[in-house]
């Protein structure tokens, strides 16, 4: 991990780039001395999705370049050490497995069946997720890729990925999802719809053991799917709910100002990203905090200092089963 992150350093001071905003956790419990399994949740944004002339307009070109982007991207990845990642628009998977597998992660890659990517010039391939994890720590047991359905069955273009781990130190067993439901709105029904779906065959997959499930959900908490969740008989609840005293999401996990077709500009500052665990199986820890406003800056995200219009969530899990 050190050699990357010099070589990360070498490259970003070379381009003279700002650094990262900067993160802090937040703990949510008293330390117990119980061993804490660091889960990542983050839509990295697809490369391809950072062309167009609206898109991001108050953001330097230079800031979407790949070049510099994936400087970024990987040292976000890496500079918590995450036991586990779940990631959404990954349409550069083979350069995330490559250069995360030269400090000890494997991956698992579920495209989108038709990804809107390939649709761009140059583009890099379609996006899906993916979920990497830190082999010395974890042995993967098994994984599915799930094609996320509606209401009568019929498969949507949106995807999930479900992994079976064991913790090598002490041989607890866990299941991890990472999903990425329908964007815009107007769709809160279908992304209602993919969500009774994916808890459906969690409900079949899981048995007894305990579940993380992440994901962009393109939903804030009054829409119908997070509900869902919360009424699951998984018996799951959101780890950053955990930021409040009284159990409500942080203001936004993604920000983002974006052009309109008249030439107008249209900011959207909300929840939408989440890390759900097992009430009754494990607890929460830690969380990683989300940068203030006047942190984050007028143009918003992306920017120099964070590669993505969305922010990662971070916690430390304890499994008690």
């Amino acid at each position: 991990m050190e050699v990357l992150m010099n070589k990360l350093q070498e490259d970003i001071s070379k381009r003279s780039l700002p650094s990262l905003l900067a993160r802090t956790f937040v703990n949510t419990a008293e330390e117990n001395g119980q061993q804490k399994l660091r889960i990542m949740q983050w839509n990295i944004l697809a490369q391809a999705l950072t062309q167009g002339d609206d898109n991001f307009i108050l953001c330097p070109p230079a800031a979407l370049q790949w070049d510099n982007r994936q400087l970024r991207v990987i040292e976000e990845l890496v500079r918590f050490s995450p036991n586990i990642m779940c990631l959404q628009e990954v349409d550069m998977f083979q350069f995330l497995k490559d250069t995360l597998g030269q400090v000890g992660y494997e991956g698992i890659f579920t495209p989108k069946p038709s990804s809107p990517c390939t649709k761009f010039q140059n583009n890099m391939g379609s996006d899906g997720c993916a979920v990497f994890y830190q082999t010395d720590k974890l042995e993967l047991l098994s994984h599915d890729s799930i094609n996320l359905r509606e209401k009568d069955e019929e498969e949507t273009n949106q995807v999930a990925i479900l992994c079976k781990f064991r913790l090598k130190s002490n041989q607890k067993v866990f299941y991890v999802s990472v999903c990425h439901l329908k964007a815009k709105s107007g769709y809160a029904d279908l992304r209602h719809q993919q969500g009774k779906y994916l808890l459906k065959v969690l409900k079949k997959k899981v048995e007894a053991y305990p579940v993380l499930i992440c994901g962009d959900f393109n939903a804030h908490p009054k829409e119908p799917v997070y509900a869902e969740f919360i009424k699951s008989d998984l018996g799951v609840t959101s780890a950053y709910s955990h930021l409040s005293t009284k159990g409500e999401e942080p203001n936004y996990t993604s920000w983002k100002i974006r052009g309109t077709p008249d030439g107008q500009k249209t900011e959207s500052c909300k929840t939408i990203d989440y890390i759900w665990y097992s009430t009754d199986k494990a607890s929460v820890a830690a969380v990683l905090d989300l940068p203030l406003p006047e942190a984050i800056g007028e143009a918003r995200l992306p920017s120099f200092t964070y590669p993505s219009d969305h922010f990662s969530l971070v916690s430390d899990v304890v499994l008690n089963k």
